[in-house]
């Protein structure tokens, strides 16, 4: 028992540093840097308006598993030194799905406002994506401590549960997208990994209404 307790007490130490938390935001922003310098020096291959996009989006998804993956993680390791990071990884999330949909409207369809919305609705997988993007919106403009004290601590809580929602469209985004190349052995991976998430939760709730309800 002490030989797991002493390097999780020491990890948890480290994660409640005041350079963590800058640390992370370094980190996060490493895989924007290395795109940006792939697109800066030709390196993106054939396509690379479109590997761009695809990638923002695949890190936007990853990010949104990793803040998910937050609370499991916690409880499991013993760290509650992670949740200090959870919303960090959320407003990351936010961030790249954001940059995701604007290189789409600039790069792909060059601020074209009406060729934007027709394209929208006409693909039902753009459609599900901007949904799940406007759904994050609220969830990363309260991501901060005075939101939480403005909002209530209760309402935050209902609020923030529209991640679930978020996670699911994202996925669905993400199938509709690969299916139609029929490519779906990275969506299998990314479908595994939000079952075993949310799995977990259903089940340390005792059933999906009791994970969504707010005590």
């Amino acid at each position: 028992m002490s030989s797991l307790s002493a390097p999780s007490s020491s990890l948890n130490a480290w994660l409640m540093k005041p350079w963590a938390k800058p640390l992370l935001w370094l980190l996060c922003a490493v895989p924007l840097v290395l795109l940006c310098t792939a697109v800066a020096t030709d390196r993106l291959g054939a396509n690379p308006v479109d590997t761009f996009i695809k990638e923002m989006g695949e890190w936007s998804l990853r990010f949104l598993w990793l803040t998910l993956a937050i609370t499991p993680l916690r409880d499991v390791a013993g760290l509650p030194g992670l949740l200090r990071h959870r919303r960090a990884l959320g407003v990351t999330a936010f961030v790249y799905a954001f940059i995701h949909f604007l290189a789409y409207a600039w790069l792909d369809q060059g601020w074209r406002l009406d060729d934007i919305v027709a394209d929208v609705i006409k693909r039902n997988f753009i459609l599900v994506g901007f949904v799940a993007l406007l759904l994050m919106l609220p969830l990363a403009l309260t991501s901060f401590n005075a939101a939480i004290r403005a909002l209530g601590g209760r309402r935050w809580q209902v609020l923030h549960k529209l991640v679930y929602a978020v996670a699911l469209l994202a996925l669905l985004h993400f199938y509709m997208k690969k299916a139609a190349k029929n490519d779906l052995a990275e969506v299998g991976v990314y479908a595994a990994i939000l079952a075993v998430l949310l799995g977990w939760r259903v089940m340390r709730k005792g059933g999906v209404l009791a994970m969504l309800r707010v005590r």
